[in-house]
């Protein structure tokens, strides 16, 4: 580790000292950091899971309900059906604050109050089975809105990660080692200086000594 191109003085030596303890405390809150963000990240993670899963559950039961349907109800009915929405959403975005961190916070927002039991056709030329399927895919759209948030903090998360952790090494592998080889350094010759002066004082004194022997 090379030594840092400074002038071997006390009050250098002060300097670095209060800089190497800023970069010791400083390396500390940032590794606690890193680790609270890879904690939360590997929760996030396995919540992705869980989620990726129920949708795909829900997603494949729907489609499973509506092969059901479609191959009873003719084509043109299935085109009625569908051309006149329920009700219309839209989604609100909003933002929360996690390790100093904006992450998106997504909610869809319905104009109308709906049920289960609401249908924007009639049941006389359609099956129950295009009614499952529906149900199977309303259920799916939170779902997909907080997998998406999940997903996009995850990502945001994990650059944090990787920033936090490039912080935490250049500290750990670069800036202390530095300071203290410095420190170690200025030290030396310091307590070299004195010695040299040490010896020049008694120098003095035996040379003062022997002249008032005379």
């Amino acid at each position: 580790m090379a030594i840092m191109n400074v002038n071997p003085t006390r009050m250098e030596l002060s300097r670095l000292r209060k800089r190497l303890t800023t970069a010791t405390r400083g390396h500390k809150l940032l590794k606690d950091k890193q680790d609270e963000l890879v904690r939360q990240f590997i929760q996030l993670v396995k919540k992705n899971q869980k989620l990726r899963q129920q949708m795909e559950s829900a997603l494949q039961a729907g489609m499973e309900e509506y092969v059901l349907a479609s191959s009873s109800i003719p084509d043109v009915i299935l085109q009625e059906a569908f051309m006149i929405p329920l009700n219309k959403v839209t989604l609100d975005v909003q933002s929360r604050t996690v390790m100093n961190m904006e992450v998106p916070v997504l909610n869809p927002v319905y104009e109308e109050e709906s049920s289960d039991d609401d249908f924007s056709y009639g049941f006389v030329s359609t099956t129950s089975e295009l009614d499952l399927s529906l149900s199977h895919l309303d259920q799916i759209l939170p779902v997909m809105l907080q997998l998406a948030e999940i997903e996009k903090t995850c990502q945001l998360m994990a650059n944090e990660i990787e920033r936090t952790r490039r912080r935490v090494n250049a500290l750990e592998y670069m800036t202390i080692p530095k300071l203290t080889e410095t420190i170690q350094y200025i030290e030396s010759n310091l307590a070299e200086d004195e010695r040299a002066t040490l010896t020049r004082l008694m120098k003095v004194t035996d040379i003062i000594a022997e002249n008032d022997t005379r």
